[in-house]
C-alpha cells in the first residue's frame, strides 16, 4: 500500500560528505539520542503558510477519523513542518485547526515573506526564489550549495538594521502552544550560515525550542543563536529530511511540497531517494501528498497568509479521506 506515486528518476544515498559529523556542535548529534523506542516516526515536511496549515488540517483529520498520529516515538520537523511539530506535540491538532479557521484575515503584505509568514530580509519571494535558485545552479554538490546559501544569507543579515531577528522570534513565540520542549523525542532541522553543515535540534540541544523552531523557518537573512547563525532547515537534504527516521519501523511523511526538490536529481535530495534508502534500511514508509484540490487551493504562493484557511481544510478532508488506509500501517 502505498498513498502517494514518486517519480523513479534518482539517487539512492547520499554522499559521506554530505552527513554531519560527530565533532560538530552538539546539536548535530541530536540523531544519536532518545532512540531506545524505533516504532513509529512522524515527518513534518516544510512548505511556507499554506504548507503548515495543510500540515495541521490532514493530522486534525486524521484523529477526527480516529487515527492519531500526534505520539510517536519520534516527530522530525522542518521549516513550516518545525512549527507543526512544536504545534501538535502541545495541542490538540483539532484545536489548531479551528484556530485557523477563526483566525482573522491577514493584513495586505508589501514584503517578502518567510517559509511561515513571516517576512523575508528583503525583496519579494520571486527574487529570493530567483536568487536562490541560482546559488543552487551554481553549486557543485549539497555541501557546496548550503555553504553558498549560509554565505548569501549572512551577505543580507550584514545588510540589514537587526530587527529581524527579535521581530521574529516574537512572531514564532506567538504560533506555539507552549515554548517548552515536550519529553518525546522531536528532531528540528536546520543549517548552520557560518559553516554550512547540517544542524539537528532537540531538547538536548541547549536550545530554548522557540529559537529552534524559528531558525528552522528562518528565510531570507540569518537566525542568531549565541554566536551562530542558520537558516532554514530545508536546505539540510530537503523539505522533508525524512532520512533522520532511519531505523524505525514504520515512517508516515507529510510533504505539503509533493517530495519535490529544486537540487539536481543526481544529488539524491529529493523525498523518494529518501523513501528508498529507509525502505532498504527496513522500515515501512507511507507518504500523503497535497491532492489536487489541495495544490489548487495553495495557489502560486505558499507564503501568502491567506491560503491558511483553505489550505487547513483541504488538508482536513484528505486525512479524513486517508484514515482507513492509514490505520493498519500506523497501528
Amino acid at each position: 500500500m502505498k498513498t502517494t506515486p514518486f517519480s523513479t528518476s534518482y539517487v539512492t544515498s547520499a554522499t559521506a560528505s554530505d552527513r554531519p559529523r560527530s565533532d560538530q556542535n552538539q546539536q548535530v548529534g541530536a540523531t544519536q539520542r532518545d532512540r531506545a523506542a524505533r516504532e513509529r516516526a512522524l515527518v513534518l515536511g516544510g512548505g511556507g503558510s499554506a504548507g503548515n496549515a495543510w500540515l495541521i488540517g490532514v493530522v486534525a483529520g486524521l484523529c477526527d477519523a480516529a487515527l492519531d498520529v500526534t505520539e510517536p516515538d519520534l516527530i522530525i520537523g522542518t521549516s513550516a513542518g518545525a512549527t507543526a511539530a512544536a504545534q501538535i506535540a502541545h495541542a490538540s491538532p483539532l484545536r489548531l485547526f479551528a484556530d485557523i479557521l477563526s483566525a482573522s484575515p491577514p493584513q495586505q503584505r508589501t514584503g517578502a515573506v518567510g517559509s511561515h509568514g513571516g517576512r523575508a530580509a528583503t525583496g519579494t519571494v520571486a527574487d529570493q526564489m530567483r536568487r536562490t535558485s541560482a546559488i543552487i545552479a551554481a553549486s557543485a554538490d549539497p555541501a557546496d550549495m548550503r555553504r553558498r546559501l549560509g554565505a548569501a544569507a549572512l551577505e543580507l543579515d550584514a545588510e540589514s538594521d537587526g530587527s529581524r531577528q527579535a521581530q521574529w522570534r516574537a512572531t514564532v513565540a506567538a504560533r506555539l502552544p507552549s515554548q517548552q520542549w515536550p519529553q518525546r523525542t522531536v528532531l528540528i532541522t536546520a543549517v548552520d550560515a557560518d559553516s554550512g553543515d547540517p544542524v539537528v535540534f532537540d531538547r538536548h540541544s541547549g536550545v530554548e525550542l522557540v529559537d529552534a523552531v524559528a531558525a528552522s523557518t528562518s528565510s531570507g537573512a540569518p537566525y542568531r543563536i549565541a554566536d551562530r547563525r542558520y537558516i532554514d532547515g530545508g536546505y539540510r537534504r530537503s523539505s522533508e529530511n525524512a532520512d533522520l527516521a532511519a531505523g524505525y519501523g514504520r515512517v508516515l511523511v507529510l510533504s505539503p511540497l509533493g517530495g519535490r526538490s529544486r537540487a539536481p536529481l543526481a544529488w539524491g535530495m529529493q523525498l523518494a531517494a529518501q523513501v528508498e534508502e529507509l525502505r532498504a534500511g527496513g522500515s515501512r514508509v507511507e507518504t500523503v501528498v497535497p491532492d489536487s484540490n489541495s495544490r489548487d487551493v495553495f495557489g502560486s504562493n505558499m507564503m501568502d497568509l491567506s491560503t491558511r484557511p483553505p489550505a487547513a481544510r483541504a488538508g482536513y478532508d484528505q486525512g479524513r479521506a486517508l484514515a482507513v488506509q492509514l490505520t493498519e500501517f500506523w497501528r
